[in-house]
């Protein structure tokens, strides 16, 4: 399952433990733990979530809701836009601090070339990203 999901054996047992898997079954005779088609499904679905930035604690409000059916589709809609939200900003940033690099890569290579018109366009453009970082 660890391979599977991507989770790690010790992160797959603290789920367990925290009951966002549920009780996973043991082989008889070598106690490894045995994850049925429905937890299985579950943690895929929760390495997905993980993989897009849930915390625990979204992940136990998404299960609570599910488990509530129809009645919980308003809200399972608000968290998954609200998580959206917050995924496009991280990645805002990320483009911020991936330009920040080239630029940073740009003013390096113009100084190792001696182009200092290069290197002073490639300075601009890094006072102009840094600007825009947030903490």
């Amino acid at each position: 399952m660890a391979r599977r999901s991507g989770f790690s054996e010790p992160t797959l047992r603290y789920y367990e433990k925290i009951g966002l898997l549920g009780a996973v079954g043991r082989d008889d005779s070598s106690g490894h733990r045995r994850y049925g088609p429905a937890t299985a499904a579950r943690v895929e679905a929760l390495s997905c979530l993980r993989s897009s930035g849930v915390t625990v604690s979204g992940m136990r409000r998404y299960l609570d809701l599910l488990a509530r059916g129809d009645s919980a589709a308003g809200d399972l809609r608000d968290l998954f836009a609200a998580q959206a939200e917050k995924l496009a900003a991280d990645i805002e940033q990320l483009q911020l601090r991936l330009a920040y690099l080239r630029s940073k890569t740009d003013m390096w290579d113009a100084r190792v070339r001696g182009d200092a018109h290069a290197e002073n366009r490639a300075v601009e453009e890094i006072t102009r990203l840094l600007k825009h970082f947030t903490r």
